[in-house]
């Protein structure tokens, strides 16, 4: 008799509230909008998923000590999963996990569809395969970008699609350089973007000041992937687009300041803050006062 053939469950952090399936608690915080990448922070006591599948490659990262035992495709590991320990859960391999204890962990999926793009000037696209791996190692890259996913979730994206741009880029480049199963190649673009891509690039950000602009719209106009933009942008100027965009919108203001006889809250909006406290902490860092102490000094 033929035995019927066994169902293993899909998770998609595409879908909303995905992981609450295959969890005793929902996530204590989850992303929402960002494009090719999901995070989630949990919180939950002692439990074990069931047989699974995810649809994007995920990390997973301890923010608590806390063992286990981890099943990756076919092979199992008692896991020591000390605070910082990451594993690494391609999508489509077959994959549970149980937690002997209360735990705290992070969740950060990654569309295979986006490595791929970031990827296509270092690897052969048509192999990308990230290699598994057990929560045993930590990696102080990994550390610092979900630390800071994790302070922009709980400050309600105070940094903007740029900032999480830049981390997802630098993340898909790490995971290409140490965890593909095809290393990558190395190029080299020593000049870094022409005069007239360059004009082209400054002149979108200039006009889009006031919008959430992403690295992936300016490497368009650079015509090069995204990852390649941020290199050549900085070796041309000194500068990432970040610090670029930074700076740029807090010339504007100034300008704007000295100018216009407009609120600080209209001038934040005019130039891309998310409001007057956004303008302001950005604006006295670098300018060293207040935007209302530089409008009364100006006027």
């Amino acid at each position: 008799m033929k035995m019927p053939k066994k169902i293993i469950e899909l998770l998609d952090y595409r879908q909303a509230k995905a992981s609450n399936n295959f969890v005793p608690q929902p996530a204590t915080l989850s992303s929402l909008g960002w494009d090719g990448i999901h995070f989630e922070l949990h919180r939950q006591p002692q439990f074990e998923t069931v047989e699974h599948q995810h649809t994007m490659h995920v990390i997973a990262f301890g923010f608590s000590d806390s063992p286990g035992e981890r099943w990756l495709d076919g092979r199992s590991q008692k896991e020591r999963r000390e605070r910082g320990d990451i594993a690494i859960i391609p999508a489509g391999i077959v994959h549970r996990c149980n937690w002997n204890n209360s735990a705290e962990f992070g969740i950060l999926a990654v569309e295979p569809a986006y490595l791929k793009q970031i990827g296509q000037d270092l690897v052969d696209c048509d192999h990308i395969e990230l290699i598994p791996q057990f929560m045993n190692e930590q990696d102080e890259l990994i550390k610092v970008i979900f630390s800071t996913l994790k302070d922009e979730l709980e400050c309600h994206k105070i940094g903007g699609n740029l900032l999480i741009d830049s981390l997802k880029t630098t993340l898909t480049i790490h995971l290409l350089r140490k965890y593909c199963a095809t290393k990558p190649k190395l190029s080299s673009y020593e000049n870094g973007l022409s005069k007239l891509k360059l004009r082209r690039v400054k002149e979108y950000i200039c006009e889009h000041l006031g919008d959430d602009l992403k690295v992936i719209e300016l490497a368009a106009i650079a015509q090069v992937s995204p990852y390649y933009f941020i290199r050549l942008f900085r070796k041309s100027i000194g500068k990432t687009p970040h610090q670029y965009i930074l700076q740029q919108r807090i010339e504007k203001a100034k300008y704007l300041l000295q100018h216009q006889k407009i609120s600080v809250s209209e001038i934040a909006a005019m130039v891309g803050f998310c409001d007057q406290s956004h303008l302001t902490k950005y604006f006295r860092r670098i300018v060293g006062v207040t935007p209302k102490q530089y409008q009364a000094k100006s006027q």
